[in-house]
């Protein structure tokens, strides 16, 4: 009888237009299935606080400028300065006392919409201030709830590297100490057991890499039932190192009733069909290009070797550097073991260099970069794990000694200067070993709109000449396409097999001595 009574009060349209006023007024809105009356699915509408009305051709200016593309409904107007946003005075007395006069682009575009509680997927390069870009609205979210023991957290920062993580919490931390909120950052390599002990007292933030949230996971040491607030760092690096398993998992845990935000340097299709499954509706940024491309305020210079030269060369730069002043240097090797040998060969001529790597523990690396931070150390060498996540104040020029695997590596290195709008300068050392690479670098320096070294054209001139005869070769073996400069092939098969022997033998003497000579006319200094 009671649903007979509810159905015939939702036919009624005034009481649906009362129904429906009521939702919308509410903080938080259920989707109803009108025949059951039952919630189809849980949507999280909260708005922090209002966002002032500013003119339609300002904002449209404003984003034209910074090259701002958003995408979305009811997408709020940017923040342009600290003062006129709408962030509570102590957020405001917190970014003054941090020196911050004006948001970044990202943060100007992302704060407001965090803060009316929708979902977030943001496109930016590295060092554009995305970690503030999260977190001041993950405070703002938390801000009138208490951690319990063993609850588990509210905010969940999920991040593909130790470093990142603990990137994060740092800058975690001056909330911790400002505003009584507890932060916990857990990863592989540090003690488990201390790592549970503090998720067990409980804790509002957690910073994590995803194969140890995982494990607590799958342990119950903690669990994600409350955490109504997830962020994905850098998640196009997070699905590259084969994280996506971990990270569903996690997500299945979270409650429906939650915003997500997502943070990439890229908008690959496995970013995409991830943001598709959790996100559902929401608002995309992107600032700048959604394809990976170099920070403009880094000037790339590139110096041509042989294999041999390299050390000197690399003393060569350094000297260089010396010479016009600098702050600190980040010197890139792509083994732990030449990190280590490049590492003592500094220290013996006088630079006061450390190295960082894999197989160093924990607090090892944590005592390194500590050192490069506070500059008793001037010269880092490291591998692919300072890559990403190190954002050390000062760092005037970075130096990539061995050239790594991908151009996506190679901007993500020099990345580490020119840090939100100073300037910084990278220096990579090629051989002709790197002319698979030549063709993205000049992409990448285009894009850029720097100059493009004509050794580098060479380079890439080179290795599609290489290709193309090495081809060429492939196919008069296998027999599978004729080569139209073979005058035995020319007219199809109608040859002994003695023939075929002898004309394959000529084709591969033709490459060897065509390879020796490209590669004689291709020599670079």
């Amino acid at each position: 009888m009671a649903l007979n009574v509810i159905t015939s009060f939702l036919k009624r349209k005034d009481a649906v237009k009362v129904l429906l006023q009521s939702i919308k007024q509410s903080t938080e809105r259920n989707l109803f299935d009108v025949g059951t009356c039952r919630p189809i699915l849980s949507v999280n509408i909260h708005k922090f606080y209002s966002v002032k009305t500013v003119e339609q051709k300002d904002v449209d200016e404003y984003r034209n400028e910074h090259n701002i593309t958003v995408i979305g409904k009811d997408i709020p107007n940017p923040y342009t300065d600290i003062d006129n946003s709408e962030f509570p005075d102590y957020i405001k007395d917190f970014l003054r006392k941090e020196g911050f006069s004006k948001p970044t682009v990202i943060q100007s575009q992302g704060w407001p919409v965090a803060l009316s509680g929708q979902n977030f997927v943001g496109i930016a390069q590295t060092g554009t201030g995305k970690t503030l870009a999260y977190l001041l609205p993950a405070i703002m979210h938390i801000k009138e709830k208490n951690a319990r023991k063993g609850k588990g957290p509210i905010v969940l920062v999920l991040a593909p590297t130790r470093e990142l993580a603990r990137q994060i919490e740092q800058v975690a931390k001056a909330f911790e100490r400002l505003l009584y909120i507890r932060c916990a950052c857990i990863y592989g390599g540090a003690s488990r057991n201390v790592q549970a002990q503090i998720l067990q007292q409980g804790v509002d933030i957690v910073i994590a890499t995803p194969g140890r949230l995982n494990d607590f996971l799958m342990s119950k040491v903690t669990t994600l039932s409350r955490c109504t607030y997830v962020v994905l760092d850098e998640a196009d690096r997070m699905l590259d190192m084969g994280f996506e398993p971990q990270i569903r998992q996690a997500l299945e845990g979270v409650p429906l009733e939650r915003q997500i935000m997502m943070f990439s340097a890229t908008w690959p299709k496995e970013v995409q069909h991830l943001a598709e499954d959790y996100l559902g509706k929401f608002v995309q940024v992107n600032v700048g290009s959604t394809e990976l491309s170099a920070n403009h305020n880094i000037q790339q210079n590139f110096h041509f070797c042989e294999q041999m030269e390299k050390m000197d060369k690399l003393k060569s730069i350094i000297h260089d550097i010396a010479g016009e002043g600098f702050g600190k240097i980040l010197i890139f090797a792509n083994t732990k073991k030449f990190v280590d040998n490049l590492t003592f060969m500094l220290k013996k001529n006088g630079w006061p260099a450390m190295g960082i790597h894999g197989d160093k523990s924990q607090n090892q690396r944590d005592f390194i970069i500590q050192k490069f931070k506070k500059g008793s150390c001037n010269i880092l060498v490291a591998t692919e794990v300072a890559a990403r996540g190190l954002d050390v104040d000062g760092v005037t020029h970075v130096v990539n000694f061995d050239f790594p695997n991908t151009s996506e590596d190679y901007i993500h290195r020099i990345g580490r200067t020119g840090r939100s709008s100073s300037k910084g300068v990278s220096h990579t050392i090629l051989t002709d070993e790197d002319e698979r690479q030549a063709k993205s670098l000049i992409a990448v320096l285009e894009e850029a709109n720097q100059e493009v070294p004509q050794e580098l054209k060479d380079m890439a001139r080179s290795f599609s000449l290489s290709k193309s005869k090495n081809n060429e070769y492939k196919w008069n073996r296998s027999g599978s396409k004729p080569s139209y400069g073979n005058k035995w092939n020319r007219y199809g098969n109608n040859y002994n097999s003695n023939n075929n022997y002898n004309s394959n033998n000529n084709n591969r003497n033709n490459y060897r001595s065509n390879r020796s000579l490209s590669r004689e006319s291709n020599t670079y200094y």
